[in-house]
């Protein structure tokens, strides 16, 4: 049975960082890409990040501007979202998600989110 379980999320200040982790179980995690989401206050569902199955290629979405950084280590079948200077408007439910074996293919599975207020 598919699992995707993220942590780290917590309470920041502007400028702070953070590590999120989503870690997968019952597939084979290494065959697929992976993709962070988030849903903020007054907007939908929105696009952060997508890793590739070997974790050699990663894509962003342009807020992201250099801030945040995709990651994976396949021999823990875990997957990360490395963010950095945080800004108040990040405020954010940030869900880990399973796609297929290319680039943006349909969203299979879901974690269920972790939460990132920040603070004013």
């Amino acid at each position: 049975q598919v699992q995707l379980v993220e942590s780290g999320g917590g309470l920041v200040q502007p400028g702070d960082s953070l590590r999120l982790s989503c870690a997968a179980s019952g597939f084979t995690f290494s065959t697929y890409y992976m993709t962070w989401v988030r849903r903020a206050p007054g907007k939908g569902l929105e696009w952060v990040a997508d890793i590739d199955s070997g974790g050699g290629s990663t894509y962003y979405g342009g807020f992201v501007k250099g801030r945040f950084a995709i990651s994976r280590n396949n021999a823990k079948n875990t997957l990360y979202l490395q963010m950095n200077s945080l800004k108040s408007a990040v405020t954010a439910l940030y869900s880990c998600a399973r796609r297929g074996h290319s680039y943006h293919s349909a969203v299979t599975s879901w974690g269920r989110g972790t939460q990132v207020p920040v603070s004013s």
